[in-house]
Parts: structure tokens; sequence; C-alpha cells
């Protein structure tokens, strides 16, 4: 795409004109969903656990994109150097209409820091060290459709210690190498302060590209401090999207409702969790719609993965907004659930954590390709699912 096309697909984005004509030219959503075929499972596969791959123990694969240079896909490790140096995988797999083919590894390579070398473990972070070459913890991975390279997600650090460790989250781009090329800008309020900002382990995860590759969107799994109690079993909670030019500069930002926790733990007392784990365009032509993984664990029950389709128009811009615990007036996105993985036929529903668009299927299909993080536990395991996704649904 040339340079001037470039540009005007940003344009568009940003004012709305181009998701309003392409709704112009579409059937009604009434109508479409009233004839939309069912969303099916094509299959799974499970990789061996603590299966060993050139020097790495593969596990905590807690994101997975579709390479269209290759036909491959590329997986980030949340392995904060405990085990192996922080890394990526490249895979490879079939997918078509009727059948998930074996997953093999082909490649991988530690995630760099500017000085060339891997990211330390935790235990030995240099607190003095600028950012960037402080201790990660790698979440989401996406190929930049228009170089090919890296670019991903993680979480930093807020510890309870006294004094407490503070280490921003990032958004950051890599060679396919690992090396490092740099940081695009995040909004203040996803910094790290003593009593704003992300909670710990509730930080950035979801990212995607949207608008051929102009726009960079990104999810905060958690509410922020100042926005408010995560979600329990009677209430759910906010939290932000972001949404940035591909070069860095934060244009907006929207309030996305999480859900209730689906059940209390067993005992009451004991751990739940729930958060946004993943964010994928829909459409690259259509800035305005994303699918959001809603990944909820609690102790007793189990898991529960299920799958929105959200849509920014009409949307407030959040971006100064301070506290969305004290605004008023505020309009999230609007959502709709697409799918919820109990309802298919797997082997169990363990800790899936990321999705991305796969071949195009015959039919109008799509396949949408999840991955599971086994959290390098015995007892979880990573699973790689495909869905078939009718055109109609979307």
């Amino acid at each position: 795409m040339s340079s001037p096309t470039r540009r005007r697909v940003l344009g568009l984005a940003l004012t709305g004109l181009l998701p309003l004509a392409l709704l112009a030219a579409a059937p009604s959503a009434s109508a479409t969903e009233s004839h939309a075929r069912p969303i099916r499972l094509i299959g799974e596969q499970v990789v061996p656990n603590a299966l060993q791959f050139q020097g790495t123990t593969v596990g905590g694969l807690s994101s997975i994109d579709y390479d269209p240079r290759t036909g491959g896909y590329a997986l980030i490790c949340d392995d904060r150097s405990a085990i192996n140096p922080a890394r990526f995988y490249t895979a490879k797999f079939d997918v078509d209409a009727h059948h998930l083919g074996p997953v093999t590894f082909t490649g991988t390579r530690p995630l760099l820091r500017p000085d060339g070398t891997p990211y330390p473990p935790l235990e030995r972070n240099d607190p003095a060290a600028p950012q960037n070459e402080q201790t990660i913890d790698p979440e989401e991975l996406r190929v930049d459709p228009w170089t090919g390279d890296y670019t991903w997600s993680q979480e930093g650090e807020r510890t309870a210690t006294t004094p407490a460790t503070l280490i921003d989250p990032s958004i950051r781009q890599a060679r396919r190498t690992g090396e490092y090329v740099r940081d695009l800008p995040i909004p203040a309020n996803e910094k790290m302060t003593p009593g704003a900002g992300p909670r710990q382990n509730l930080v950035l995860e979801g990212l995607t590209y949207a608008a051929f590759g102009t726009l960079v969107a990104s999810e905060v799994e958690g509410p922020l401090l100042q926005d408010g109690p995560e979600a329990t079993t009677t209430s759910g909670s906010l939290s932000r999207i972001t949404l940035q030019g591909r070069a860095g500069p934060v244009l907006a930002q929207y309030a996305y409702p999480q859900e209730k926790l689906f059940a209390g733990p067993v005992p009451p007392t004991a751990f739940a969790t729930t958060g946004v784990s993943s964010m994928l365009a829909v459409n690259q032509a259509d800035p305005t719609k994303y699918l959001m993984m809603e990944r909820s664990f609690v102790t007793g029950v189990g898991n529960k993965i299920r799958i929105y389709e959200i849509d920014t128009r009409g949307a407030t811009n959040i971006l100064n907004v301070k506290s969305l615990a004290s605004a008023t007036g505020v309009r999230p996105v609007k959502k709709k659930l697409l799918l919820d993985l109990a309802d298919y036929p797997l082997s169990t529903v363990d800790n899936v954590e990321d999705m991305t668009w796969g071949p195009a299927l015959p039919g109008g299909e799509r396949s949408l390709v999840l991955v599971s993080d086994n959290n390098f536990a015995a007892t979880q395991v990573t699973q790689v699912i495909a869905l078939a996704v009718p055109s109609e649904r979307l």
C-alpha cells in the first residue's frame, strides 16, 4: 500500500467515515444474525508438557499470531527468564475447514534489551537501570503487517515490598531476530506510580494492529487502580482500550465493560480472577470493531473463556478522564458475546490466553486460532484450538 493510501486510511479511521461507509453497504445486523451459521470447532492439538526445543522448555505460551510471510505462527512465552531467557517461538501447523494438524516448532529466539543481552529474571533485576533494560513479563506479540517485524507487550511489575518495585508496562518493537528496536509511548495513566496505574499482573495483555497497520490497539487486562475495583461475582469492572498511531502518538482511550466473575471460589477465600487477555481487530478495513477475549479462573471451579465482539463507535474518549470510578456520562464500548469455549467439545478448557486469525476457509468462513498458557505446570496443558467463524457472524 502506498504512503498516501496509508495516510488516507488513518484519516478515515480517526474520523469514523470509513466504518460508516462500510455499514451503509452492509445488511442490517438483525437480518445477518437471523441467517448466521454456527461457529464450528475445527479441532485441537495438545503440545507435550515440558517439551524441549533448541535448549528451551516450551510452555507459558501467552500469544499467537499468524505470519503471512511464512504461513506459520509466532508465539510469545511469558517465562520471565526464570527457566530460560525471555523468548518467542515460531511454529507451523495445518488448518483447513475440517482439520487442525500437529504443532511443529520451527525456531526460538530470546527477546533482547537495547544492549543486545537477554532480559534478567526478577530476582536479578537492577532497579537503577533504564526501564527498557529491566525485567519483563511478556504477554502478547503481533507481526507488523508492514515490516514483518514483531510488536509485543509486557506487563512490567508492581510489588508490595518496601520499597516497592515499580516497572512500567510497555509496547516494544523487535526485529525477527529478537533485537530491540524501540518502545512505543504509552498513556501516562498506564504507568506505575505508588497510588495509581495498573494493578500487579493486570496490565498490558491485549495488542493488535488495525486499519491496515496504521493503528496499534491495546488493552489493560484489568481496571487501573484509579478506575475502581476488580470484578466480583456481583459486579463487573471497567478497563481501558488505547488506540495509537503505529509511529506512537496516543490518539484515544475507551472504557471496556468486563463481565462479573462467573462463579465464586471454593473455598470462598481462595483465588479468583478475570480480565482481558487478548485483543484482535475483526477486519483491517474497519478500525472500530475488535474481538476481546475474557479469560477467567476460579479456584475449585476452573476456567471460563469467552470472546466478545466490540464496537468503539459512540464510545466516550476517556484519554483525559483521570478516574472512571468517579467519572459521569462515560459511554463504554458496545459488546456482544461471540462464543464461549464451554459450548464446544474440547478435551478441557484450560488457561486460553490469545487468538489470531488464521488462513481463510472455503464458503466464507475464517479460521480463528487460540492458544493456552500452561504456566509450566504439570496439571495444565498447552492447547492450540482452531474454530471456523462464518463471515456473517462478524
